[in-house]
């Protein structure tokens, strides 16, 4: 897969010599925007909540770098979200994984993960010393700009702030470590990844066709389309909001294809010195190694 070239916009949360900011990625390197407007918006989270990338992105224009990208260690872009909701089963292939004859249900899959649970583009997916079972999965993120409950699915690309992506990395065993709940599985420090930056969102042909695909290794291990998703965009927003009034920042993980390692015979696990590959057109390339705890 070759996406075609980098979004021209691109909103990066990261650290510096230690202090916490956040900036625009350009060719030329990055651009300290959180230097100039920490009074206003102190994180992208500010941000995205009033909507500001076109005052950003104004104020940039022309500006100089101010440094390399190769001085930033990258974050995950929103700090802080207060919901972190993802969805399973959202691929058509995907369920059919599952073997047991049913059809794709009528709802959304949904399980909860904690900021802490990620890190972001360019450091490492924690394996702990529990289980050797990390696994990965692909997945496009939207981040919540306007807030709302019982979102109608005709206005839900309305409350679209940004996309960014995901590797929504799993310890397998532990997700089956109680007979109906995922979430220990799902949630160890740092085992999966966000970045490595937001794109704003424009229009939904922006997320129409989108290309996702993961590797591991330089090896294409899942690859598919967000058109054959089973559950839009419109309808992700519409369900959640159904049960949980929705706020900017909030994070949504749409669902991964088909072709993670707990798939194969015999399974294939995430190990020290991976080098997993997230990409999609539009969005760019979310890039995490594997690391043992410690």
């Amino acid at each position: 897969m070759s996406a075609p070239g980098l979004p021209v916009s691109r909103f990066a949360s990261f650290s510096v010599e230690g202090r916490p900011g956040y900036g625009l990625i350009t060719e030329a390197g990055v651009i300290h925007l959180s230097r100039r407007f920490a009074g206003e918006w102190p994180t992208l989270r500010e941000v995205v909540a009033d909507n500001a990338f076109g005052r950003l992105l104004d104020t940039a224009a022309g500006l100089p770098a101010d440094f390399p990208v190769e001085a930033i260690a990258y974050e995950i872009p929103v700090p802080a979200p207060e919901k972190i909701i993802c969805v399973g089963v959202n691929f058509p292939d995907r369920n059919e994984e599952y073997k047991d004859g049913q059809a794709a249900p009528a709802n959304p899959s949904l399980f909860v993960r904690f900021p802490r649970s990620f890190t972001g583009h360019g450091q490492p997916l924690i394996r702990p010393p529990e289980s050797p079972q990390l696994d990965y999965e692909g997945e496009i993120a939207i981040v919540v700009g306007k807030g709302g409950r019982r979102i109608a699915e005709k206005d839900a690309l309305d409350h679209v702030a940004a996309l960014s992506l995901a590797n929504e990395g799993t310890i397998r065993d532990w997700v089956r470590h109680a007979k109906f709940n995922v979430t220990q599985g799902k949630n160890f420090d740092r085992s999966g990844a966000i970045g490595p930056w937001l794109v704003p969102y424009t229009d939904e042909g922006q997320l129409a066709d989108i290309a996702l695909q993961t590797r591991v290794n330089g090896e294409v291990r899942q690859s598919d389309r967000t058109s054959r998703m089973i559950f839009s965009f419109r309808r992700i927003i519409n369900y959640i909001s159904t049960f949980t009034t929705l706020v900017p920042g909030d994070v949504i993980l749409t669902g991964t294809p088909t072709g993670a390692g707990a798939r194969f015979d015999p399974p294939v696990w995430l190990k020290p010195g991976d080098v997993v590959e997230v990409e999609a057109d539009g969005i760019g390339v979310l890039r995490n190694t594997v690391a043992d705890e410690g």
